[in-house]
This record gives structure tokens, sequence and C-alpha cells, in this order.
């Protein structure tokens, strides 16, 4: 029988195996190997610098930075953190800097702190985040890490790494990489779809990018796992996926084009498209703080319903959103009919007569009219098209706030036409969201994409309250 100082020798032995497996993992590679890391690992070690024809230096081949977007427990973090490690413990022996960036500093202590803490123990390294309640920076080998955020740039570094970029400004980053001397990386899970990484980042060719999901993850809990594919709402192998869009059949899923149903999963009342798409695909723009999280699609505008319209007035950069709109008790009906600039009401009227806009019928329209005239007047668009015949149109005059309309409207079912403007829709469904403060989300929109939304709102405050609309202009 084994004595307790022969216990816990044993212990130490195991505990340095353990050790040295996983330092042995930061090299050499097997089926357990993250699909992260080992992105970043190649990365790195991808890059061959030369010389232009000027004499500067230039990346010949590889990359100078990368990419990695994942849904929930695809091990895009902590796989950086290994690779800061590697580079830390293994590449450079001697000591690097580098630099980790957050939106606000405060984010470190809920999410990196207690990552650092568990992955530092687990290589037997020193560990300062076990006596620090607050920690700026700290060293593994001769290598220092700096925490920064609330978009502080830091010095220059070898390295840098953007965690959740999804929250950091392009200005820190751009001031970063102009600093960053040899690799940097990026991770997020996708809350938006239209970003700077999107437009800026991902088009450049010296720039590699890595999708991963929770099932790439080899060490996922059974617990986690199981929670995760327990929302897969549709039967696995039925669709695909492109371009961050269900497809079944080739074409886009909608209420009337779905692939068949996850048996197991609509059984048990697990089922849930919404949540698949965030937490088990990582698409893009379905993550949290979105207003409309569910819209149903339809194939044409209900027959036989009284309608209205609404519109959102767009001038130059910002689009004019047209919807035909109808609702009853439990139920909200949108087409959106035009989905563009217009700059005068002889424009608008066009548009109106295009869409075979009735000129008897309601059209609300937006009270803060962009369009003035000399009398710096804010109803100019709205009486243009009432003198072109639409006697119908008039402005909502917004006595209650923009929050109060939004939740009336999450009170209904929302039905939405999938025609050829769908994709905008779809895009601002994706974007549109609650304001955020320190990670909570508060009960006000940010005004960003939101011109459908707009429109739709503008003829559900018309439909729903009388005493909220204005037909004179004197």
């Amino acid at each position: 029988m084994l004595t307790d100082d022969e216990i816990l020798e044993l212990e130490r032995l195991w505990h340095e195996e353990e050790i040295d497996v996983l330092k042995d993992g930061l090299t050499n590679f097997d089926e357990n190997t993250s699909p992260n890391y080992q992105f970043l690992y190649d990365s790195l070690h991808s890059q061959k610098w030369g010389f232009d024809q000027n004499g500067k230096p230039k990346l010949l081949k590889g990359y100078a930075g990368c990419v990695l977007q994942g849904s929930s427990r695809s091990t895009k973090t902590w796989s950086g953190i290994f690779f800061i490690i590697y580079l830390c413990t293994v590449k450079h022996p001697d000591g690097v800097t580098i630099n980790i960036y957050r939106e606000t500093y405060n984010e470190f202590k809920t999410t990196l702190y207690d990552d650092f803490k568990r992955i530092l123990d687990m290589f037997g390294l020193p560990n300062k985040f076990h006596e620090a309640q607050e920690v700026k920076s700290f060293k593994i080998g001769k290598s220092t890490i700096h925490f920064l955020g609330d978009g502080k740039h830091g010095g220059g570094c070898d390295y840098a790494f953007f965690n959740e970029v999804m929250h950091i400004s392009k200005s820190v980053f751009d001031q970063v990489t102009m600093r960053c001397r040899i690799f940097w990386w990026m991770d997020y899970n996708p809350s938006f779809t239209e970003h700077w990484v999107f437009d800026n980042v991902m088009p450049n060719p010296q720039v590699g990018f890595l999708h991963t999901t929770f099932k790439d993850n080899k060490f996922i809990s059974p617990q986690e796992y199981n929670k995760i594919i327990g929302y897969e709402p549709f039967m696995p192998g039925s669709y695909i996926v492109i371009d961050d869009e269900l497809y079944y059949n080739n074409k886009p899923v909608s209420e009337k084009n779905q692939p068949p149903p996850h048996p197991e999963n609509v059984k048990n009342g697990t089922a849930d498209e919404f949540m698949w798409r965030v937490y088990g695909l990582g698409l893009k723009g379905s993550m949290k703080g979105v207003i409309f999280q569910r819209i149903v699609w339809i194939d044409e505008f209900p027959k036989d319903v009284a309608y209205i319209y609404g519109n959102d007035f767009g001038f130059t950069a910002d689009p004019n959103s047209l919807v035909r709109y109808s609702e009853d008790k439990n139920n909200i009906y949108i087409e959106l009919l035009a989905y563009h600039s217009i700059e005068t009401p002889e424009e608008l009227g066009n548009e109106l007569l295009a869409n075979g806009v009735e000129q008897d019928l309601p059209i609300a329209c937006d009270s803060s009219d962009k369009y003035t005239g000399e009398n710096k007047g804010t109803v100019e668009m709205v009486r243009g098209i009432f003198d072109l015949g639409w006697i119908g149109a008039f402005k909502v005059s917004k006595t209650k706030g923009i929050t109060f309309w939004l939740l009336s409207m999450k009170n209904k079912k929302i039905h939405v036409v999938k025609n050829e403007l769908w994709k905008y829709v779809k895009k601002e469904r994706e974007n549109y969201k609650w304001k955020e403060i320190n990670g909570i989300m508060i009960n006000q929109p940010i005004d960003k994409h939101n011109h459908f939304w707009d429109s739709a709102r503008y003829a559900h405050m018309a439909w729903n309250d009388g005493t909220d609309v204005e037909v004179e202009w004197d």
C-alpha cells in the first residue's frame, strides 16, 4: 500500500507527464490538435520575407495575420492562448512582446483572466492570476504579455491578438498592425454581417481565414456537445450552408422550403433554428442583441387582407425603404417594395407608381423628413407625393418611443415576403441590435441597419394608434 508521500510523488509525476504531453503537442500535431491552433502555427511558419524592387521589405509568401471565425466552444480563444505559450516557451525563448486587445480592459476580467489562469496551471507555468485581482501585464519566461482595451493602442509589439474583434474599432486595428513586427491574429463569434473585418481585412490575400464550429473541439464535454447538437432543427445532411445561409433543394430555406425535420430533436422539444445557426453553425449575424431574432419567410403577401404602406426616407447614401404592411391579432405581414436612395418627391412618386401603390391608401412616412426647402420645413417629401396624387400620404408623429413600438411588433409573429429584395431584409435582421453597455443589453436600439424596420414600424404605428398620425400640413 502506498504511503502519503508516495501518492504525492506519483501525482507529481503524472502532472509532469501531462505537462510534457501538452508541450509536445505545441509542435507535434495529431487528430486531437485544434484546427485553430494548427492554423495559427502554420500561418506563422508560412511567412517568407524578402525585398521589393525598391529594396523595401515585402512578404513574398504566407500570411501577415489570420482570422478565426467560429461558433460557441470551437476553441478559438484557447488556441490563441496555447499559441502564446508556444511563442513564449518554444519559438522565442529569448523573449518577445505580445499585446492582447479587447474593446474594454474590464472585459479581460470576465474572460481571459480565467482562461489564462487555467491554462498556465496546465503547463505548470508561473501564474500571476491566482494572486492578483487586476493583471495588466505579466510574463511567460522572458516574454511580456499586455492586456489593452478602451481604445488604447499600446506601443510596438512583436505579436498582436485581437480577441472578440467584432467590438474593436478599425482605427485600433490599423494603429496596432502598423506597429506589429511579426504576426497578428483575431478571433470572433460572427455577431454582424456588416463589419470592417469583412470589408477591409478578409479580402487581403496576405490574411488567412478559418471557420470552425463546436464539432472541431475534440475536448468539448458531452453535456456541452449534446446541448448544442440538440438545437439542430433539420435532418443532418439534408441541407448545406452557402455564404452564411442554409440551402435546401438549391434554394434558401424558407417557410415553404424546409428540409426534413430532425425527428429526435423535434420530439424532445429542443430543435431551434435560430439557436442552431448561432451556437451550432457559427453563421454571421446570428448572435446576441439582435432585435428581431425570428422572422418567417413567406413566398407572397397574403391575399384578401387589408393593408397599408410604410416609407422611411433615404437620401444619397441611405436607402428609401417602402413596404406593404398588414397585421392581425397575432401576425404581422411585410413586403419590401423598394430599397434605394430617392432624392425628390418626383422620384418617389415614380417608385410608388411602379409598385402599384394605390393613391388613396395610407402611406405612413418618416416624420423626420430630411428633404427641406427654403422654409426649412419638415414635410416637403410628404407634401410632394401628396400633391402628386397620393392623398393617403402622411407623416407619423413619434409621441411614443421607438422601443415601445419595437416591443409591440415583437409581440406578434413577423412574416416577410421573400422576393428579389429579401437580401436587404436579411442583412438588416442580422444587424439591427440593442445597444450594449459593459456587456449588458439595454432596451435602446442602435440607429443602424434599420431602414426596412423603420418603414415597417411606421406602418405598425399607424395601424395601432390613430392618434399618432398627422395629416394636416399647416
